[in-house]
């Protein structure tokens, strides 16, 4: 099947036009939606979420292999679309909403090529609920940047947050033109698998990426100061500041320099030399 003439069609058909506001991207490449499901290997027991629906072309090849599918979409004229074309599909639930801001049956999958413009808050919103494995496209400068190695341009409070939660592994490129419309920069496809254990330990989850979320918005600085200026944000006065911040481990290094596993070491440690200052 040629998918973008039929893209063409259906769209043509409904006098519908895509929104870049809502990332409407659509992937007309049918090798590249096979190879997506095959890396998920799915089996009639998995239940598979698929975020941005668009079309349908995904969904229908997903509903074929495994024993449910979720099919979420945000824009009202494509869920009609959805309904009409994949009626006769009854392993399939389409459901209408931001998948940022509505609850979802439990799933064990992930297959989805979403919006550009979710990336980072859907990354986050699948960190935090169990799942087996997503293949997931994303732009290609944001997967580059769950891989970035260490003091990397890329390196960024995404690379280590995922890291801690996740295991990523960058699985193939689709280039540009495989979409319509033609976005700006080519895609990677990745492969997701959550951790069953951290790979280090923090004492506090919520206080470690707290203090990595700030210390990246100044990630060529020295540690000292991303922490002296942390603590002083948070009403402790200057003298303890400097005190406390000159008393973790790499205090001397860029943020940028330091592993996941040295700033869980960081972090342990600030969060024991302030306990009481009510931080955590």
């Amino acid at each position: 099947m040629d998918l973008l003439k039929e893209t063409m069609r259906i769209l043509r058909a409904y006098r519908i036009a895509p929104k870049k506001r809502l990332g409407q991207n659509f992937l007309v490449d049918y090798d590249v939606l096979k190879r997506m499901v095959s890396y998920a290997e799915l089996s009639p027991e998995d239940t598979v979420l698929e975020v941005g629906a668009g079309l349908g072309f995904l969904t229908e090849i997903l509903a074929e292999e495994c024993g449910r599918v979720l099919a979420v979409e945000v824009d009202p004229r494509l869920v009609k679309i959805l309904k009409r074309r994949l009626s006769n599909r009854r392993n399939l639930s389409i459901l209408k909403g931001d998948i940022l801001k509505m609850e979802v049956p439990p799933f064990n999958k992930v297959v989805s090529t979403p919006p550009y413009s979710i990336s980072s808050p859907l990354l986050f919103w699948l960190l935090d609920r169990r799942f087996e494995r997503a293949i997931l496209t994303f732009q290609k400068e944001f997967a580059e940047r769950l891989v970035a190695p260490v003091n990397s341009r890329e390196y960024c409070r995404l690379t280590v947050t995922v890291y801690y939660k996740a295991k990523v592994k960058i699985l193939d490129c689709v280039p540009r033109d495989r979409f319509w419309p033609t976005p700006d920069v080519d895609s990677l496809i990745i492969e997701l698998t959550p951790r069953k254990e951290p790979p280090f330990k923090v004492e506090d989850e919520n206080f470690f990426f707290n203090v990595v979320r700030f210390l990246f918005t100044q990630k060529n600085k020295k540690l000292r100061n991303g922490l002296i200026a942390f603590l002083r944000g948070r009403g402790v006065e200057k003298p303890e500041a400097v005190k406390t911040a000159e008393a973790v481990p790499f205090h001397q290094r860029r943020v940028r320099e330091l592993t996941p596993e040295d700033l869980g070491l960081v972090v342990n440690e600030l969060a024991r030399r302030t306990r009481g200052m009510g931080l955590l």
